[in-house]
């Protein structure tokens, strides 16, 4: 990780000059306690559309070409003994007050509901799971949440909560729908989520209100920055940038961006990335300030072909981890869960500092942010 303290020690965060704005077809709303909900029409206009088509909702897909590799280190480790189903992905508030995707050992489930409805425990703040959520990470929804889930032909989670659900905090209403939302979308192709409470369909959140009269998808968006001017016909892109444990242990956290309507989503996405995250909010930028993004190539066989320049890495080795891996977790979640080839100052020939050989398409991790308890 040496290389990539350098970086940082040299690389101010240097966002673009995008406005963060409010879309035509779909509204986000906050990023965490210290930040304003949006007002009640924004909420309301969002929320419209999140039945609807989401971004991606199963970002860490398997490699699906024979001459592809996992690049990443969350798909290294699953890889190693790991057999599918022993992990589940859950989004857990970590001590920035944002949420993260944490992939945590869970009780082997009997069916599928057994396993949405495990995920969810995870989330109960001291919880029967609460002994699998590593240190400085907690769950968001109240102690005494019981839960339960089924599915429905059209893939649509209902949830239904004891009554213990409203006593959440009323500052964190939009972090429960994003963590309920993020969790299950992820598993077993779960296009929409709906929630109950005490045998009643919800049609709006109990506390504050937010409006729930559409099942919940990722077009919610997730731990949004704070909000700027609002511009109308704007589009929405997640991005993942890098942060660390309280033990040191490097993960990956998603952010919604809101670009201006029009620019290629693939594209407006990397542009994010390499603008870095907002200053105070313990994120850390993944990119060097001379990082060009050169072209997108979205092509005809499911892969995406990434082209950089820094001249930080003329020879193609000793790429920061973070730097390669925040680009394919950031295609993957744009793009279907695409496969990802990167070229670096016209090179495919590229070594991350963990040694990862980069040169083939790769693609996003099945389990990402394994941390040790």
């Amino acid at each position: 990780m040496k290389p990539m303290q350098q970086i940082r020690g040299i690389s101010a965060v240097c966002l673009l000059a995008v406005p963060l704005a409010l879309s035509g077809c779909g509204l986000f709303g906050s990023e965490s306690a210290s930040i304003d909900a949006p007002p009640p029409e924004v909420e309301a206009q969002m929320l419209q559309t999140s039945g609807g088509t989401t971004l991606d909702s199963g970002v860490f897909g398997p490699v699906t070409q024979e001459d592809t590799q996992t690049a990443t280190k969350g798909s290294t480790k699953s890889a190693q003994g790991t057999a599918s189903g022993d992990r589940t992905t859950v989004f857990l508030e970590d001590g920035n007050g944002l949420l993260a995707p944490v992939s945590l050992s869970l009780p082997k489930s009997k069916d599928a509901s057994s396993a949405l409805k495990n995920s969810l425990m995870a989330l109960v703040s001291k919880g029967e799971y609460a002994s699998s959520v590593p240190k400085g990470f907690q769950g968001v929804l109240p102690a005494g949440t019981e839960v339960s889930v089924t599915v429905d032909k059209s893939n649509l989670a209902v949830v239904e909560f004891n009554s213990e659900f409203n006593n959440y905090d009323p500052a964190d209403e939009r972090k429960i729908l994003e963590a309920i939302t993020w969790t299950l979308t992820g598993q077993d192709e779960i296009k929409g989520v709906q929630l109950w409470v005490d045998g009643k369909k919800l049609t709006e959140m109990p506390l504050q209100g937010t409006p729930l009269d559409r099942p919940l998808s990722r077009t919610i968006g997730i731990n949004l920055p704070k909000q700027g001017p609002l511009l109308m016909n704007s589009s929405a892109v997640t991005v993942y940038f890098s942060t660390t444990s309280p033990d040191g242990i490097q993960y990956y956290v998603p952010v919604t961006r809101f670009v201006p309507a029009g620019q290629e989503q693939l594209t407006a996405a990397l542009n994010e990335l390499i603008a870095g995250p907002e200053s105070g909010n313990g994120l850390e930028m993944v990119m060097t300030q001379g990082t060009i993004l050169d072209s997108v190539d979205a092509g005809q066989n499911g892969v995406v072909t990434v082209s950089l320049t820094d001249d930080m890495f003329t020879d193609g080795k000793g790429v920061p981890a973070e730097m390669l891996e925040s680009v394919v977790l950031t295609v993957a979640q744009n793009s279907d869960d695409s496969l990802v080839q990167i070229r670096l100052n016209g090179k495919e020939s590229i070594t991350d500092t963990d040694n990862v050989d980069y040169s083939k398409p790769v693609s996003a991790p099945e389990y990402l942010n394994e941390i040790p308890l």
